[in-house]
């Protein structure tokens, strides 16, 4: 049995989990509950991140895009297409990926003692975030019902902006994204899945 390294509040984590379950390998996951600065961690992944898969054979696959692509490959490529949507598809995921990355660091700058924050760092990630906010809400008219990688992402990092900031609402501003989202979330892989402290 593969075993995933995980934390439930990661949406990086997060989108391991839903390509097991939209690919049928939920059962063939062992879950371990890790910290990140757990000294174990660093055998599976030397820059002390999650998530991390530990094959059957012994061996590590680090980053969630290479574990997803590895689930997905497993089972026949249902999420990451072999045509020439592929790399729009990818596209859209590095775009969300890098969303989750930028909004993630606001939290670590919350998590700080207040006489180290940086307000001017904080107002960085956030422009990063809506930004992009903005693009997907130019590109939310073209996902319609399709379900791959990219609008998976996308699905898992708004509501990963729900879950930790919840005070900056971002549907009223983009009222396209908003509708497809309360849409696609109804999915049973991402209502399973759904962030938790």
């Amino acid at each position: 049995m593969m075993k995933l390294r995980y934390s439930i509040t990661s949406p990086f984590v997060r989108k391991v989990l839903v390509t097991a379950i939209e690919t049928g390998q939920e059962n063939e996951i062992e879950r371990v509950k890790t910290n990140t600065a757990d000294p174990e961690l660093a055998a599976c992944n030397p820059l002390n991140k999650i998530p991390a898969l530990t094959l059957e054979d012994g061996s590590v696959l680090i980053d969630s895009a290479v574990i997803c692509e590895f689930l997905d490959h497993r089972k026949g490529a249902k999420l990451f297409p072999r045509n020439s949507t592929r790399w729009p598809v990818l596209s859209l995921m590095a775009l969300c990926d890098g969303m989750m990355d930028a909004a993630i660091l606001r939290r670590y700058e919350t998590l700080r003692p207040e006489a180290l924050r940086s307000s001017e760092w904080d107002q960085r990630q956030k422009g990063k975030v809506w930004n992009s906010l903005a693009e997907l809400e130019r590109q939310a008219p073209g996902f319609g019902d399709r379900v791959d990688i990219g609008t998976l992402t996308a699905a898992i990092m708004l509501d990963y902006l729900d879950f930790r900031f919840a005070h900056e609402p971002w549907r009223d501003a983009h009222p396209k994204l908003a509708q497809w989202h309360k849409a696609f979330s109804a999915r049973p892989s991402l209502q399973a899945t759904l962030p938790a402290d």
